[in-house]
C-alpha cells in the first residue's frame, strides 16, 4: 500500500500502479499527438485499463490534464522557489518579478513546451484555481509584498498575471505579431511601473 499525493489517504498497490500506468500512457500520447488531440478512451485504451477506472481516478479530461500539467510544471516550480537567482532566493523581490514573468512568457512562447501545451487545453476558471495556477499567483503577490509594495498584494498579482495568460499571449503573438522579446521587455515595465521605484532590496511590508 502506498499513499496519495493528494490528501495523504492510503492507496492500493494496484491502484497506484493503474495511476502510473494511466499518466505514462497520457503523457506518451500527448507527445505523439499534441494534447488538444487526446482523448480519455485513447488513454485508457493505451494504458491497458477500463475507461470507468481513469474517470474515477481524474474525474474528466481536464483533471487528468491538470495532472499532468502539476507533473510537468515541477520543475519550473523548484526553479523560482528554490533555484538560483535572479528567479530564485537570493535576489532581490523586485528583479526575482522580473525574472519569473519573463520566464514565464519564454515558455508560453516555446511550441515544445510541454506545461504550456497541456495549460492550454485547460478552461481558464480550472487553469487559475489549479495548483499551479494558485502556486503562480502566490508567488507574485509574495514578491510584492517583500518589495514592500503599498498595495491590495491578492489583487495586484491577479492583474499582473492577466498578461500572461494564454488568451493575452496568443492574441498578441499570433494577431498582433507581438515578438517574445517585446511582450517580456513589457513585463520588465510592468513590473517598474508597479513598484514604483521600489527599493531593490526587500524592506518590511505593513501588517
Amino acid at each position: 500500500m502506498t499513499w496519495t499525493a493528494d490528501d495523504g489517504a492510503p492507496e492500493r498497490a494496484d491502484a497506484a500502479r493503474n495511476r502510473s500506468r494511466l499518466r505514462e500512457a497520457a503523457v506518451r500520447l500527448v507527445a505523439e499527438q499534441g494534447a488538444e488531440h487526446v482523448t480519455m478512451h485513447e488513454v485508457a485504451q493505451a494504458a491497458g485499463v477500463g475507461k470507468g477506472t481513469l474517470f474515477r481516478r481524474f474525474g474528466d479530461r481536464t483533471g487528468l490534464l491538470l495532472t499532468l500539467l502539476a507533473d510537468a510544471e515541477a520543475d519550473f516550480r523548484e526553479a523560482y522557489t528554490s533555484g538560483p537567482p535572479p528567479l530564485g532566493p537570493g535576489a532581490p523581490p523586485v528583479e526575482r518579478l522580473t525574472a519569473f514573468g519573463r520566464a514565464l512568457i519564454e515558455r508560453i512562447a516555446d511550441e515544445d513546451d510541454l506545461g504550456a501545451a497541456l495549460a492550454r487545453q485547460v478552461p481558464l476558471d480550472r487553469r487559475h484555481s489549479s495548483p499551479t495556477g494558485r502556486s503562480f499567483h502566490d508567488h507574485v503577490a509574495s514578491l510584492l509584498r517583500e518589495a514592500g509594495i503599498e498595495a491590495d498584494h491578492e489583487m495586484l498579482a491577479h492583474a499582473m498575471l492577466v498578461f500572461t495568460t494564454f488568451e493575452t499571449m496568443d492574441y498578441l503573438r499570433n494577431e498582433c505579431q507581438v515578438t517574445t522579446a517585446r511582450l517580456q521587455a513589457t513585463w520588465s515595465d510592468l513590473v517598474r511601473l508597479v513598484t514604483g521605484g521600489a527599493e531593490v532590496e526587500p524592506r518590511a511590508s505593513k501588517s
